[in-house]
């Protein structure tokens, strides 16, 4: 618990902090940070020349799928998973067998990845029973069991009254709502983005209006509300122009995306790739630049993962029949630095959408490496070249459209409280 990690790059948004330096961990938190700081007797030295030393990324949306479902993912292989991809917190959504609807599942979730977990894990209640968009959850109940926010994902909640009091009732709760803002009727029996590519290749298409008209939606029903709200996972050039502006009026929205909408369009698709079907799905190039502004400009908060496993079975089928999701816990740190080496963030504000602004968005106490903080820390190698190859990936599931890929940048070294839980 006792640790020193020497002469990095110590980049701490929170603290406008962005310098080579040493922080100093004693009893699992951070003790100091500054210039040629010494060990005490019998502390763990990690040289991180070279490298970022960085608050421990967080992950706001993660599809964890224990319990039940644990032959895609449990808790001990996803919390793997997310020390290798450098992230000390990870945020698992309720649609899980049975659902996170109650203090019961959500009390297992937190005492076993205490246990037993890689990085904290903090459990996302349903803002309805059994996600079934009809009864609405008790949130009082989820948030004293140790839920940090409410979400149905994977489902829109339909019928706008019944959003309009979980928002309404969460905000008195103090809780947060997360949406998956999708229009059922508009998605039909589509299976991925309605375009030029989808019409070539023959399969039924998603248009993006079913995103854009929910986002809407959800958007206005915060604003009458006066209460907060967070968007999963964007992949519009609509729901971050709606974003955008509701922001501007004073709305209290945030909103994330994921790497896959800012690395591929649904030309990945082709061949019938199933690794490349997820909900929403991939969109096209002018999203994608969309995707990109959004974050530039500050209009989406957050890089999330919506690291979604699934077996092999539920993937190597007919596209249409194929399973929504991919993995992206140990694929995202890449992914995002290539924003910073492509001029769409500076390395500061790729932190900030990566630890702040989660933690702060869902209140965590998390985020940040001031004196005093959980010594969650991530150590980044910016220059490491690694191939992406399913049998040396920690997830139990493979279904990742990025297999085979050259990538660069990794987290050499990810610290749980003062403890390594990970190192290259």
């Amino acid at each position: 618990m006792n640790l020193l990690i020497k002469g990095g790059r110590v980049i701490d948004p929170s603290q406008k902090l962005d310098g080579t330096l040493d922080v100093l961990v004693e009893n699992g938190v951070v003790k100091e940070i500054g210039k040629g700081l010494v060990a005490p007797a019998g502390a763990e030295t990690i040289d991180a020349s070279g490298k970022y030393v960085v608050p421990g990324l967080i992950d706001m949306h993660v599809h964890l799928r224990d319990p039940g479902l644990e032959y895609k993912e449990d808790i001990i292989s996803g919390t793997r998973a997310a020390a290798a991809g450098g992230f000390t917190s990870v945020c698992c959504m309720p649609n899980t067998k049975p659902t996170i609807d109650n203090k019961a599942i959500a009390s297992y979730i937190i005492n076993k990845a205490k246990a037993e977990g890689f990085a904290n894990v903090f459990p996302v209640g349903s803002i309805t029973y059994g996600l079934n968009g009809d009864r609405m959850s008790e949130m009082g109940e989820l948030k004293e069991a140790g839920c940090v926010a409410v979400s149905d994902d994977g489902k829109p909640v339909n019928n706008p009254e019944l959003m309009r009091r979980a928002l309404e009732y969460a905000r008195g709760m103090g809780i947060l709502v997360i949406t998956h803002a999708e229009e059922l009727s508009l998605v039909g029996e589509g299976v991925m983005n309605e375009g030029f590519t989808s019409t070539e290749i023959g399969l039924k298409g998603i248009p993006r209006i079913a995103e854009d008209i929910a986002t809407a939606r959800d958007v206005m029903l915060a604003e009458y509300t006066k209460s907060p709200i967070h968007i999963a996972h964007v992949s519009t050039d609509g729901s971050v122009r709606i974003i955008r502006e509701a922001k501007a009026r004073g709305v209290m929205v945030t909103c994330e995306t994921a790497p896959h909408y800012f690395t591929l369009t649904d030309d990945a698709v082709r061949g019938y790739n199933t690794n490349a079907k997820m909900n929403p799905p991939l969109r096209e190039a002018t999203d994608v630049a969309a995707i990109k502004a959004g974050l530039k400009d500050g209009t989406i908060d957050a890089i999330a993962t919506d690291h979604a496993p699934h077996h092999l079975d539920e993937k190597d089928v007919e596209f249409d029949v194929a399973m929504n999701g991919i993995i992206g816990l140990e694929t995202s740190l890449p992914l995002s630095l290539k924003l910073v080496d492509d001029g769409v963030l500076t390395l500061g504000q790729l932190i900030e959408k990566m630890s702040c602004n989660p933690s702060n968005i869902l209140g965590l106490s998390r985020g940040t490496l001031k004196a005093g903080a959980v010594a969650d820390i991530t150590v980044i190698d910016p220059v490491v070249r690694w191939t992406v190859e399913a049998d040396k990936l920690a997830s139990k599931s493979k279904n990742s459209p990025f297999l085979g890929w050259n990538v660069t940048g990794a987290a050499a070294c990810t610290v749980l409280a003062g403890r390594v839980v990970h190192k290259l």
